[in-house]
């Protein structure tokens, strides 16, 4: 008997793992329209047409003329030719319902912006194209010094806004790290309270250097299926405060059914350092920083807490959707805290995904200098407090070496402070010398940084505004991909960046 109940007990846990692991229709869907990206970037016709279902046809209307490919004479278009370097892909939108499912593409090449509309089905061999529309513009091709950035205040008013989600090309939600989460209408204007945010948040005391509040909100990458949104914040509680991720259901302005995801245990009485930044990975798992939550190196004790394995502080999490533990998560130990996924962390604020390469990326601030980017790797030691590219608070800290330790360097770090928050790698055409470089908002003197990016490597830097400096807390497009910033003041902006060039 205890034999059966033993072979159930695996059973159904071996089903929960693969259940945990399986791919979304949403993934599966991407797999799909990457497949016929990679057919279509090389010429290849058994990629594209593995894409396609055999009664696909393409439509578009140019010039006063309907053209209608069936799918082969489609194919026959095609010739084998070396990836081009200028090449860039992108998903703008997708849609599912049950074994249905639309999507928005687009594809850019040096000359034309290829503009896809894709019908699709999940048959017995999965998903595949079951249609196409498609449209073609010539773009200009600017070159980057002939951009001219202008700035249009969308809002003002807002309470020290820390983060943004876009729900639609019009209407965003803003959270106010001193106030409340907002919807917001960028085009009418009209913003309103989102209505059963948790009751045990703890609000900032309004003052210079406290990081208390509402942080990140996130929507999940099958929202508007499933309604999720996710939330951090610092929590109160008698014995301090700390960090806390949720999930809600957004319904009709207000959040419901609200579950605790993960709470970065223990209490403290300090007031920084929180982290919070939340973004989704490709792999649909949810990951989030959790600062050290000290404001000086005095306070360390003899094993530094971001160092510390059974600390929940000064790391980064990978968990699903639902706060449970994927079951490929690096392993640190029998000791180390369930979800754990890279240590090491001051003060992570943003995070956010690489589409192209599919690596996540963050930022840390330092003390004096030592701000840095950094590549998320699984099982990664960033080096807090061991190591820093900047200087310590408490000038008299003394390093005790950690023996096995292995420290991951930064992929850029500024010799001067620049207090990195919100982060985000651009795929706009606006700004289409900018596609795939790295956009760092900055608190310090205010400012925001643009980065090219090879795979890891930063190859140049430079800082944008810099005769109109205000805290930048965050930076995002939406899904049209037009260029936002939100500030970091008591009197807080929505600002929407654009090119004058054009």
């Amino acid at each position: 008997m205890k034999k059966g109940l033993l072979s159930v007990f695996l059973l159904t846990h071996f089903f929960a793992a693969i259940a945990q692991s399986a791919p979304t229709e949403r993934q599966l869907i991407e797999n799909t329209i990457q497949l016929y990206f990679d057919g279509w970037a090389t010429g290849d016709t058994t990629k594209v047409g593995k894409a396609m279902h055999a009664s696909c046809h393409l439509k578009n209307y140019r010039e006063g003329t309907f053209v209608d490919y069936s799918r082969s004479q489609y194919l026959s278009l095609f010739r084998p030719h070396p990836r081009p370097k200028n090449l860039t892909t992108r998903i703008v939108t997708i849609d599912v319902t049950d074994n249905m499912g639309s999507a928005k593409v687009e594809i850019s090449t040096e000359k034309d912006l290829f503009t896809d509309y894709f019908n699709l089905m999940k048959t017995n061999d999965g998903w595949v194209i079951a249609d196409k529309v498609s449209t073609r513009k010539s773009h200009k091709v600017v070159d980057v010094n002939a951009i001219q950035l202008q700035k249009e205040i969308i809002l003002e008013g807002l309470k020290r806004p820390w983060s943004m989600a876009f729900v639609s090309e019009e209407e965003v939600l803003i959270s106010e790290k001193e106030g409340d989460l907002l919807q917001l209408n960028v085009v009418t204007k009209e913003r309103k309270k989102v209505q059963g945010f948790p009751i045990d948040v703890e609000d900032s005391l309004g003052t210079f250097g406290d990081n208390t509040g509402k942080f990140e909100v996130l929507l999940d990458p099958d929202f508007k299926k499933n309604k999720y949104v996710y939330l951090s914040y610092a929590v109160k509680a008698p014995q301090g405060r700390t960090t806390k991720i949720v999930r809600a259901i957004l319904e009709n302005g207000v959040l419901q059914q609200i579950k605790v995801l993960f709470v970065a245990t223990p209490f403290t009485y300090e007031r920084v350092h929180y982290g919070g930044g939340m973004a989704f990975g490709s792999d649909g798992k949810l990951y989030f920083t959790i600062g050290e939550r000290l404001f000086t190196e005095k306070d360390e004790p003899a094993l530094p807490i971001a160092q510390n394995k059974e600390d929940k502080r000064g790391k980064i999490y990978r968990i699903n959707s639902d706060g449970t533990i994927p079951s490929d998560n690096p392993i640190f130990g029998e000791k180390a805290i369930p979800g754990l996924y890279a240590m090491g962390i001051r003060a992570a604020q943003g995070i956010t995904l690489n589409a192209k390469t599919n690596q996540l990326w963050f930022s840390e601030h330092g003390t004096h200098q030592g701000d840095e980017l950094n590549v998320l790797k699984a099982g990664a030691n960033y080096g807090w407090p061991m190591k820093t590219t900047g200087k310590y608070r408490f000038a008299e800290f003394e390093r005790k070496p950690i023996e096995g330790n292995d420290y991951t360097e930064p992929a850029w770090s500024w010799a001067q402070t620049v207090a990195p928050t919100g982060i985000h790698f651009y795929s706009g055409s606006e700004f289409s010398a900018w596609n795939q470089h790295l956009l760092v908002g900055g608190l310090s003197k205010g400012s925001v940084w643009r980065l090219a990016v090879e795979g890891e490597i930063i190859k140049t830097a430079e800082e944008l505004f810099t005769n109109e400096r205000l805290r930048i807390r965050k930076v995002t497009q939406s899904p049209a991909g037009k260029l936002y910033l939100l500030t970091d003041e008591v009197n807080g902006k929505l600002i929407r960046v654009k090119n004058g060039a054009l």
